[in-house]
């Protein structure tokens, strides 16, 4: 290709001035768009951290509960075997299911608790 018809295709000013002016808008919109990417991934690592938190102490309290809750029943299974009569039996089953009702009760309402700070942690807007 000669210099001449190198120098007869000249992109004229205009369609160069916007063409730089799209390149850089679009240069901008990029690293707008990967600046909330960025954003977005720290703050969904911070909240997969904070859910991680509530999901430990949710499970970390159930344990503690079924741990309870089993031993409660050897409990009452060691007392039946050392019951003396069926009215004895009858007065600790009664006994019994008071105190797990009781139980189950207020372990309900703590791991509601529990529950509901964990999912408020989770939703709370970090700053």
């Amino acid at each position: 290709m000669s210099n001449d018809a190198r120098d007869r295709f000249e992109i004229p000013k205009d369609v160069r001035s916007m063409a730089e002016a799209s390149f850089e808008q679009a240069r901008k919109t990029f690293e707008k768009f990967l600046a909330s990417a960025q954003e977005t991934a720290g703050s969904l690592e911070e909240r997969s951290a904070t859910v991680r938190a509530g999901a430990k102490d949710i499970s970390s309290k159930a344990l503690t509960y079924a741990e309870n809750n089993v031993k409660a029943s050897l409990d009452y299974a060691e007392s039946l075997v050392k019951a003396k009569d069926v009215s004895e039996v009858m007065r600790l089953h009664s006994e019994y299911v008071q105190a797990q009702m009781r139980t189950l009760a207020q372990q309900a309402s703590e791991m509601g608790q529990i529950v509901g700070r964990a999912a408020m942690d989770a939703i709370k807007p970090k700053s």
